[in-house]
């Protein structure tokens, strides 16, 4: 007998993301949060926190059907608490629904964490002072 094995996840398309505006309205997120230690989350808890997510979604039939297209923005309050914002296609019964509107600009980039300073750096000067 030959078992499946599931995708957690599907290979990121950097071309999708990068240097991308998106325009909004109310899309919907499902919100869940997790205590981080100077903004550094707890490695356990993102997986956790991403398959409950993940599962409420599954089971609400608001999963899009091709995950590439599914987003997880993370939003830092504070240095001890992160915000994790799932997409799905529809607000689901019993879970933390919320929705954002606006432009939003998308930038990809690879290296270690403590280099994020930079790359941010060169994004803004490379793309949102030429636009």
């Amino acid at each position: 007998m030959k078992t499946q094995e599931q995708e957690c996840c599907p290979k990121f398309e950097v071309t999708k993301w990068d240097r991308k505006t998106f325009s909004w309205d109310h899309k919907p997120f499902i919100k869940e949060s997790i205590p981080t230690f100077l903004h550094i989350p707890f490695p356990p808890m993102i997986g956790k926190k991403m398959k409950k997510m993940f599962d409420l979604a599954d089971k609400a039939h608001a999963n899009y059907p091709d995950l590439s297209d599914a987003l997880v923005l993370f939003h830092d309050p504070s240095a001890f608490k992160s915000e994790i914002f799932y997409s799905v296609n529809h607000p689901i019964e019993g879970a933390n629904n919320t929705d954002l509107t606006g432009e939003f600009i998308a930038g990809v980039f690879d290296g270690p964490y403590n280099t994020v300073p930079v790359h941010i750096k060169k994004w803004i000067k490379d793309f949102l002072i030429k636009t």
